[in-house]
């Protein structure tokens, strides 16, 4: 039987110009998704230059970028809505010409509600001109539309940058200033638009599909509590928790756009995100997996900075090179996705527990190897484990909700709820948890440390009170480190079991349905649509 690809003929895209090679022409969409990509807004990894040049706190810097993330979410669940409705050019141009006005701003803006609004706005056409780009190319990376082999590419794409992106920022600032990687940005997005107003035609779909019946109130409900819980996770350790007001404001006025779009989505129509999206069960499994799997990998966010800067003595350029071996588990984890989960189908079940066993390695490494002579080439091996459970874990999940049986006007939902339980809250619930844990710890050991001290050597009492507190206090965050990697690892290895005794014969088959069939599934529920 012959391959559905050659069937249809060498695959091609009309929108490109001729005068671009037939084989250059889903290159180019890979350059620009790869430009889009490192245009997030703030880059996280120049935020203490930041926090010296702009006046910001750490979290300020941080709240914007998971704004970002948050923009991103929003956008899936009309993300095709928007595809059907503009042409791939004009979302290119526009979203290019968004994000490069988002890079000047944030370059050079010292607000933070101005920050905050414009990563939320970036992240928003970020997300649709990455559709726009891999949409288009979908068919060339899988003719059949699996969509097991697509997410390899996507997370291929998506995690490599995010590392990568890191790397070029910490060196442009340590070669020149960090608003360089801003300009830079912006060259680069001149570029691409330069090069999609050349390239590109303006080619509309066969169907015209009117934005009508979109619940916008909605839309911004939920990005509202979404920004609201992001707010109280960032924020929550330096107003401490809800005996600040701010903290406890924010939490009421989450509660309240949650509870609002519930009753909103009882009784409309077509609500931004539907009672059939929210309790659809592979949605729901995904959700309580990333709870517990992003909190194991929290360390990542609390730990590891902490613990190479203060107790092995890095410096940023040092610390940024840990990246390269987190690239190298994700570069291995979708090679590995691929072949296995993507090519052989394997199940669920034998890819899910291969990520909390790369998990529960990565915090067993931790736990026997943290201490005070640790070489930078030590940590390969646990920074390797968790860039390639993490990626492995978000491939097969957002697998399992495209094979939820959801009908595709719904699909869309549920990947917004997906990128705010995997993103977001990935991000930001679990080092908020675990960075208040490690606070209680550090006092009740850093107590216990320095009355061991005195009670075993008399002669500290003597001792400059500076070199006593610093010796006392790096001790106990060793220790409290080693203690929290070891709970975190005995949860980790029951959730293993769990997942091992468990019954799971279900393969990824799902196919994701053809552009045509979207586009008739869409034009039913807008009366306006004409084809």
């Amino acid at each position: 039987m012959s391959h559905p690809h050659l069937v249809q003929g060498p695959f091609d895209i009309p929108e490109v110009a001729a005068c671009v090679p037939r084989r250059l022409k889903p290159w180019l969409f890979i350059f620009l998704v790869l430009i889009i990509q490192f245009s997030g807004g703030v880059y996280l990894a120049a935020a203490s230059d930041m926090v010296g040049t702009q006046a910001l706190m750490t979290e300020d810097i941080l709240m914007a970028g998971y704004a970002s993330l948050i923009g991103m979410s929003i956008n899936f669940a009309v993300m095709f809505r928007i595809k059907f409705r503009f042409s791939t050019r004009t979302q290119l141009l526009v979203s290019g010409g968004v994000l490069l006005v988002a890079n000047i701003v944030c370059a050079s803006t010292a607000s933070v509600p101005v920050l905050v609004l414009t990563c939320l706005v970036a992240g928003w056409f970020r997300m649709q001109a990455t559709l726009a780009c891999n949409s288009t190319i979908q068919l060339w990376l899988t003719p059949v539309r699996d969509m097991a082999i697509f997410f390899c590419y996507v997370y291929l794409v998506v995690d490599s940058v995010i590392q990568l992106s890191g790397i070029a920022t910490i060196y442009t600032a340590f070669h020149w200033q960090w608003e360089y990687m801003h300009w830079i940005m912006t060259g680069l997005l001149a570029l691409l638009i330069l090069l999609v107003a050349v390239l590109l035609k303006p080619v509309r779909g066969p169907m015209f599909i009117p934005l009508l019946g979109i619940d916008w109130i909605g839309a911004v409900l939920w990005a509202g509590f979404m920004m609201c819980f992001t707010f109280v996770c960032v924020y929550g350790n330096y107003f401490d928790w809800w005996q600040a007001r701010e903290i406890q404001c924010a939490t009421l006025l989450g509660l309240a756009f949650a509870a609002v779009n519930l009753w909103r989505a009882s009784f409309l129509h077509h609500p931004y995100i539907s009672f059939a999206a929210m309790k659809n069960r592979n949605v729901v499994r995904a959700t309580l997996v990333y709870l517990v799997f992003f909190t194991l990998l929290a360390t990542e966010h609390v730990f590891e900075h902490t613990y190479a800067a203060n107790v092995l003595g890095f410096d940023e350029t040092n610390l940024i090179d840990l990246n390269w071996y987190v690239m190298c588990g994700i570069l291995t984890g979708c090679a590995f996705t691929y072949f296995t989960f993507a090519l052989r189908k394997w199940t669920y079940k034998s890819m899910t527990a291969i990520g909390f066993a790369l998990a529960a390695a990565y915090l067993a490494y931790f736990y026997f190897l943290i201490d005070y002579g640790v070489e930078k080439e030590m940590l390969f091996v646990p920074l390797f484990c968790r860039g390639m459970a993490s990626v492995i874990i978000s491939i097969v999940f957002l697998t399992s909700i495209v094979q939820s049986g959801l009908p595709f006007t719904v699909f869309p939902q549920a990947l917004t709820i997906n990128g705010f339980t995997g993103a977001v809250m990935g991000a930001t619930l679990g080092p908020a948890v675990v960075g208040e844990w490690l606070g209680h710890v550090i006092a009740r050991n850093t107590a216990l440390l320095g009355a061991n001290i005195t009670a075993f050597n008399p002669d500290a009492a003597y001792a400059p009170f500076g070199s006593l507190y610093g010796m006392v206090s790096i001790q106990a965050l060793v220790v409290s480190m080693k203690e929290i990697y070891g709970w975190l690892l005995i949860v980790a290895l029951v959730s293993l079991l769990v997942i091992l005794v468990g019954y799971g014969p279900v393969r990824p088959w799902a196919i994701f349905p053809k552009w045509s069939s979207m586009r008739r599934g869409i034009r039913k529920l807008v009366p306006g649509a004409r084809s």
